[in-house]
Parts: C-alpha cells; sequence; structure tokens
C-alpha cells in the first residue's frame, strides 16, 4: 500500500489555515516529499510520521511556494538523528537553488545528494517507487510525477514443492531471496497490477498529464482558481481552473481525483468543488494535514 499526507494545499501565499505546497508519501515506513514550501517542517511535526525515515524529495520548480520550506526542513531532519545521505531531484540549477537556500543551514550531519536533470522526462526510483518526471506548462521549467509502485506476482506453491524447496523457506522466497540455487522467479507468477499516482500542479492542461495519468488510482492536480471569471488570469499565469482538472482525470480515466495548491483569493475550495464533480464525481478538494491510504487492486 502507498501511504501520503498532504502537508500543505496553498498556493503562492500561506493564509492561517493553508500551508504552502508539500506532499509526504511513505511505502513501507520509508518517506518521500514532493516538495518543501515554507511551514513544511511544522507540518510534518503536526503528522507525527517523523522527520528520519524521509529519503529523499522532489522538487516540481524553483519558485519559492515549492521550495522556501527546504532549510527548516533539513535543519529538523539533523536534529531527527538521521546521518544517512538525503537525495533531491530537481532540473538543472538545482545546486545553486540548494546552496543558495542553506546559506542559513550550512552545517548538516548528513550528506545532501543532489541529482539535476534536463530534457522533457526523467526516471528514478526511491522508497520503492518507479518515478517518472515530466514537463509542465508553467512558463518556467515545471515538472509533473507519475508514481507507481509495483506489485510481485502470487507465490506458486506448487512450484516450490516440484523444485524441492522446504515449506520453512517460503518466505525467504516471497521476500526475494534466492534458496537452494532457486530464485524467487522461478516460483512465483506474473507480476500483478500495482498502484499509480499523477502528481502535477502549477501547470496548463497538456496531453502529457493525460498520457502519464491513464489509469491512475490518484490524480493529484492542481486547482488554482476556481471558476470561469478566473480563465484569463489562468492562461497568464499557467495555472488551472477546478474543472480543467476535472477534465484531465476524467480523460486519463482516473479513479479519484484530489485538488490541490489553492490561491489564497479562495476562502473555501468546497464552495468550487461542484464545478469539478459535474465534470469529474470522484474529485475531493484537499485541506491540511489530510491523509489517505492506497491499497493494491483486489484481485477477480
Amino acid at each position: 500500500m502507498l501511504e501520503l499526507c498532504m502537508l500543505g494545499t496553498g498556493g503562492a501565499l500561506p493564509l492561517p489555515d493553508r500551508g504552502l505546497t508539500a506532499c509526504y508519501l511513505r511505502v513501507r515506513g520509508r518517506g518521500l516529499l514532493i516538495d518543501c514550501g515554507e511551514g513544511t517542517q511544522t507540518a510534518i511535526r503536526r503528522l507525527g510520521w517523523g522527520f528520519r525515515c524521509i529519503d529523499g524529495m522532489l522538487i516540481t520548480h524553483y519558485h519559492g511556494d515549492h521550495c522556501g520550506g527546504l532549510p527548516g526542513f533539513l535543519l529538523s531532519l539533523g536534529k531527527a538523528e538521521r546521518r544517512e545521505p538525503f537525495h533531491i531531484w530537481g532540473y538543472t540549477g538545482l545546486k545553486a537553488i540548494v546552496e543558495g537556500l542553506r546559506v542559513v543551514a550550512p552545517v548538516l550531519p548528513f550528506p545532501v545528494v543532489l541529482h539535476e536533470f534536463s530534457g522533457e522526462r526523467v526516471e528514478l526510483s526511491m522508497i520503492g517507487l518507479e518515478i517518472t518526471g515530466f514537463r509542465l506548462d508553467h512558463g518556467v521549467p515545471c515538472y509533473g510525477w507519475r508514481l507507481e509502485l509495483p506489485r510481485q506476482g502470487a507465490f506458486q506453491p506448487q512450484r516450490a514443492k516440484a523444485l524441492g524447496v522446504p515449506v520453512r523457506d517460503w518466505k525467504r522466497l516471497q521476500a526475494g531471496e534466492t534458496v537452494n540455487g532457486v530464485t524467487p522467479e522461478q516460483v512465483m507468477g506474473p507480476p500483478r497490477q500495482g498502484i499509480r499516482l499523477l502528481y502535477a500542479t502549477d501547470t496548463r492542461p497538456t496531453p502529457d498529464i493525460i498520457r502519464y495519468g491513464r489509469g491512475a488510482d490518484l490524480m493529484i492536480l492542481e486547482g488554482m482558481y476556481g471558476d470561469e471569471t478566473k480563465r484569463a488570469q489562468a492562461e497568464k499565469n499557467r495555472h488551472m481552473l477546478f474543472a480543467e482538472a476535472a477534465t484531465l482525470a476524467r480523460e486519463a480515466g482516473a479513479k479519484r481525483l484530489l485538488l490541490t495548491h489553492f490561491s489564497n483569493c479562495i476562502d473555501d475550495p468546497q464552495a468550487y468543488l461542484p464545478l469539478a464533480q459535474a465534470i469529474f464525481p470522484a474529485t475531493e478538494a484537499a485541506t491540511d494535514g489530510q491523509c489517505m491510504t492506497i491499497h493494491y487492486p483486489a484481485e477477480a
């Protein structure tokens, strides 16, 4: 299963009850952040999932509401006695951004490993997730993220018996070990359907959001502006309306849509939610601290 928490759901400016953008993903006790807006460290403390287990961060782009909380977060990570390397992925310019932010956090008890990338697409793996980054349309380089949690095939006990593997060693095979020359591949069925999550904020609608979000269990998309009265502003600033995000989720055949990154001019995102639900009924408006658990699909 995949757990996630929306640490902050605000865009551009924070509000008293709405922090800036950050999302915490957790798989088998290991954590990964997407973005790190101002106040992220405080939101993590309220959540209670801990700092030390967070192994890395994906940065969508270098606007302050998406990375301004990095110095405080790194200091909290150090206070949590992390000593293992911490990994950060971002497009070209990451080194300069992180070095600039770390002027106020120059000494840490763990190494920070930076992974810069460029181009239309990047692939990586972290905490068991297979991750693909793809370009969005925000006026500055900005990336969306498809995160997939694979699921291995079902254990085939009859194969293990035929190969002479003792019952006491079956769990070792299922855990990926080779036992007496028998590999896990020899006793497992074909891979089963895993979990797919799509995360894209700060963008106009693009075909790639549909492409990479095809069949997603959950799409997390921005709802920067509520209704048609803000269309000109959305187009100018390269953001989306609620209805545009809902249309992308419908076209992608997603199971659920979670809207986030709300403008500070939206006091209550719930007021605009019917505009999205009319297009894609399985739409929710995220709130700070909202947690979700996505389970593997039930088998027939």
